[in-house]
């Protein structure tokens, strides 16, 4: 969801790109869901690991900042850029995986995740740079 909402707001302004600690799961139909409510597109969005990045040759000393979600991005991005000058900062976002009992309140979990990494987002990179604004 970051990637995608990172994207919409700032367009081609800034180098985005999101991975996980492990790819062992499709992008999430929620997610999915959840973003386009707000004009964002993920159905195109592929799962990655950031050792996937890494095999697949990109430099992680050309990025700026890396932020984790979860504990355990969290620490693998911090042993993976130990020898780097790039700045790590967690976000603690709310996981929605497998909250919720049926599909309105599981996707009122994932919207809420959404609304948390949209704040985040805003707060650190300022008003949206694309002209798009999402819906209040």
């Amino acid at each position: 969801m970051a990637e995608g909402i990172m994207k919409r707001l700032y367009g081609t302004g800034c180098y985005v790109q999101s991975a996980g600690v492990k790819n062992d799961l499709e992008i999430d139909g929620f997610a999915i869901a959840v973003c386009q409510e707000i004009g964002v597109e993920l159905s195109r969005h592929r799962v990655r690991s950031l050792d996937e990045m890494r095999g697949w040759g990109d430099d992680l000393s050309s990025f700026d900042l890396v932020v984790a979600l979860t504990p355990a991005s969290l620490h693998r991005a911090l042993d993976l850029t130990r020898s780097y000058a790039i700045h790590v900062e967690y976000w603690p976002i709310l996981d929605p995986t497998g909250m919720g009992q049926g599909r309105e309140e599981r996707l009122g979990y994932y919207r809420q995740t959404r609304d948390m990494i949209l704040a985040r987002i805003l707060e650190k990179f300022g008003p949206a740079r694309s002209g798009w604004s999402p819906p209040a």
